[in-house]
């Protein structure tokens, strides 16, 4: 099997399972550990083992690292002010395989995407909920299509804004 066609592959079905995480946390709230656990673990493996993987391996490590403590830490001091918790450690996780999938580097853009998605979509969501703007919404859907995004045209806003400065 080539390279060509592995790479691939690794993509369709990370993918998948990103459109799958997705529609579970639209329906329940939810991100399951045994998803989330499984994928920082293996995004680490393949950037690892394998030569022709989305990032290096330190890269890989640092995202997964940096993913989980960014989304721990805005929930900690939002938990601070509020009294209660702002994100879910879900999507903590899923935006730590994230990083141990593509990297630190990519890190940024997937929040950017996200939180811009998040807001427009959560309004939407919350509309079609007939709910007030403080309830809640899923925000891992709009972390697993970053992600997509960034999976298959990387740094797409940083290209995009470079080519077209405002």
């Amino acid at each position: 099997m080539s390279s060509f066609l592995s790479i691939d592959l690794v993509r369709s079905l990370l993918i998948l399972i990103l459109v799958y995480l997705a529609y579970i946390d639209l329906r329940t709230f939810r991100l399951p550990n045994v998803i989330t656990f499984p994928m920082i673990a293996f995004g680490l493996v393949f950037n690892y083992f394998t030569n022709w993987g989305f990032t290096n391996f330190s890269n890989s490590l640092i995202g997964a690292i940096l993913g989980y403590i960014f989304l721990w830490g805005l929930n900690f001091l939002y938990r601070l002010a509020k009294k209660q918790n702002g994100i879910g450690m879900g999507d903590a996780k899923l935006f730590s395989a994230l990083g141990a999938w593509l990297g630190a580097s990519a890190l940024p853009e997937i929040l950017l995407l996200a939180s811009i998605g998040g807001l427009l979509g959560g309004v939407i969501w919350l509309r079609f909920q007939k709910q007030s703007i403080y309830s809640a919404f899923p925000f891992g859907p709009f972390l697993a299509f970053a992600g997509i995004i960034e999976l298959l045209w990387p740094r797409i806003l940083q290209t995009w804004f470079l080519n077209n400065p405002i």
